[in-house]
């Protein structure tokens, strides 16, 4: 097979040809050119955060404590302070109105006075208020202990740390309650 070579045909004088030619010199390329580089992407450097240490709230609290009683749960918060104590945002006074759930939810700071210094909140829901008074004796009391390792032999011969798990029995299908049968009929 033969392949010709053909000639391009003389380009035609137009408005834009008329401007002088550029020098043979400028449009050929020098021989001592080097080629480039080949091109090299520079990725992103990631800069990795350096863990910073939390800062320390003025009135964060030391320890947290969970009682349970019946089916009230209480969530205790000890915190530095004047030993004020503070149930569902009320006053300790106006939540437990009896004298005798006062006693029962206090019974740990009486046992470790040195605790008085601290203020209590808590989180109580759920049950009866001596309920959650037993409740809430239980969950300062293992809040302390979390604070201060050295309390827990003493409120453990207290009793303060020991859990009341009796629950309410359930009712028997073909009784009337959960030990009370139906009224008999004899005739």
């Amino acid at each position: 097979m033969v392949i010709k070579k053909t000639t391009k045909p003389a380009a035609t004088k137009t408005k834009e040809s008329t401007a002088p030619k550029a020098t043979a010199a400028a449009t050929t390329k020098p021989s001592t050119v080097k080629p480039l580089a080949p091109k090299t992407e520079s990725k992103p450097v990631s800069v990795k955060k350096v863990a910073q240490p939390k800062s320390v709230k003025k009135n964060a609290p030391l320890a947290h404590g969970v009682g349970r009683r019946k089916s009230s749960v209480a969530r205790v918060w000890l915190r530095p302070g004047s030993g004020n104590i503070v149930v569902n945002e009320r006053a300790f006074e106006v939540y437990f109105d009896t004298a005798e759930n006062r006693l029962t939810a206090t019974a740990p700071i009486r046992v470790y006075p040195q605790m008085a210094h601290y203020d209590i909140s808590v989180d109580v829901q759920g049950s009866g208020p001596c309920a959650q008074a037993d409740a809430v004796k239980l969950a300062i009391a293992r809040a302390m202990v979390k604070l201060d390792e050295a309390t827990k032999p003493i409120f453990k011969k207290a009793g303060l740390l020991t859990v009341d798990s009796r629950l309410k029995e359930r009712k028997k299908p073909g009784q009337k309650g959960a030990r009370r049968k139906f009224q008999f009929v004899k005739r």
